[in-house]
């Protein structure tokens, strides 16, 4: 039985003066009442620059921000007054600037398989309100993935996914994203005890958190700074370290995205596919009308650093009687000839609304064998978290919707960023 817990776009890299300029800008107003500007998801460069705008000297910027990183991230500490090795005045000044709390959790929902769902809530940010997003962690024998959200709601609106039936309300921010992580591990007793010497070094093995998917809610490359700013945070070796072999982007087909993320992030790629032909596809991936399949397979194809060990994963739910034929699997591995590619087949899971079944399991094995047959690994995702609705396609937060005029204008405004860069 499952368990509820109720716990109540590419921008210029600024300049270290302009970021001590934004810091203390940002001082400044936590002095006058504002929110508190939160230290997570920083760069060392903009650690380094709130450093500075607390007054630390600049001979001292390095050493301080070494330590507040390993605090951060090799401790996972989330209170100033835990860092033991600092000034006692200097985390004071900290603790009156800036904030490196964690999100609420709303809710804990643990599956009868093991996989875990948080509802989590960020505060107020200018004038938006609070908002919630959902995060799921799920256990493997021998790796646990955490399925990361990227934004609150989607615009994408794919209407096999529940997700797509929440408008976008915002994009997340590197601190939000980056926050999902040290939550899940906070909760998983990820970070090493608390009575670990300060200067321990903490082993990378036998972590709980070994995976990060970039497949929660939201579409990552719609948010493209703040994906990368977090995810450079997520994989550095001195900190969270976790391998960019082990983090995964999916998108839906963000085409003039694609490249670019290789090139910039340098993480796996997967992709929403769904289909194999555009009149489908158009249907079930409606961004598939703006970014055809071959002009999304032409991008795959051109991905960095695409080879047999750094395959694209395709993701294809199967949908009864819609996707799942023989001809459809035939089709598939036509398209993708000459892509090094893993297929994950994705048994469709339902929702309260949606109009779709799951493929019959023999129906869903047969399609498996005659895409291995071809050449390609072709495993079947093992639905998980069915029973809390965190499983590949459920997620949804009750976040209040931004108004329609609000959606369009942001929408647009990414178009016109995608279109210029």
């Amino acid at each position: 039985m499952a368990v509820s817990i109720d716990l109540a776009n590419s921008r210029p890299t600024p300049s270290a003066a302009a970021l001590a300029g934004q810091a203390a800008a940002n001082a400044a107003s936590v002095q006058a009442g504002a929110e508190k500007p939160s230290l997570i998801g920083l760069s060392r460069e903009g650690l380094g620059a709130a450093l500075a705008a607390v007054g630390v000297p600049e001979k001292q910027l390095r050493m301080r921000t070494q330590q507040l990183w390993h605090w951060l991230y090799v401790r996972g500490v989330s209170d100033f007054s835990q860092m033991a090795n600092v000034a006692k005045d200097l985390r004071q000044k900290l603790a009156d600037a800036y904030s490196i709390a964690r999100p609420e959790i709303v809710t804990e929902q643990i599956s009868v398989d093991g996989t875990r769902k948080w509802v989590l809530r960020f505060p107020a940010k200018g004038a938006a309100r609070p908002v919630e997003i959902e995060t799921v962690y799920i256990p493997e024998e021998g790796r646990g993935t955490l399925c990361v959200s990227s934004q609150v709601g989607c615009t994408l609106t794919c209407t096999f996914c529940h997700t797509g039936t929440q408008r976008l309300v915002r994009n997340l921010t590197p601190d939000e994203i980056v926050g999902q992580i040290l939550i899940a591990r906070d909760r998983l007793g990820d970070f090493p005890d608390a009575a670990t010497p300060a200067g321990a070094i903490v082993p990378s093995e036998g972590r709980l958190v070994t995976n990060v998917v970039m497949m929660g809610m939201g579409e990552p490359l719609y948010n493209f700074d703040s994906v990368k700013e977090a995810l450079a945070v997520a994989s550095d070796g001195e900190g969270l370290s976790l391998s960019k072999r082990r983090i995964t982007l999916s998108t839906s087909g963000v085409v003039p995205m694609i490249g670019k993320a290789g090139e910039e992030m340098g993480v796996m790629l997967a992709i929403s596919l769904h289909a194999v032909r555009d009149e489908l596809r158009d249907e079930l991936v409606p961004i598939n009308r703006k970014y055809p399949l071959a002009e999304l397979l032409d991008a795959c194809r051109a991905y960095p650093g695409l080879s047999n060990a750094k395959r694209i994963t395709f993701e294809y739910v199967m949908l009864k009687g819609v996707n799942d034929s023989l001809a459809d699997a035939k089709e598939l591995v036509r398209i993708l000839r000459g892509i090094p590619a893993k297929i994950n087949l994705i048994p469709f899971n339902p929702w309260p609304g949606s109009r779709y079944e799951c493929s019959d399991w023999d129906q869903i094995e047969r399609f498996a064998d005659y895409v291995n047959q071809a050449g390609y690994a072709s495993p079947i995702r093992t639905p998980r978290g069915r029973d809390i609705f965190a499983a590949c396609g459920q997620l949804k937060s009750e976040s209040e919707r931004m108004r329609k005029k609000e959606r369009t204008e942001l929408e647009a405004s990414r178009i016109s960023e995608l279109a210029a860069g």
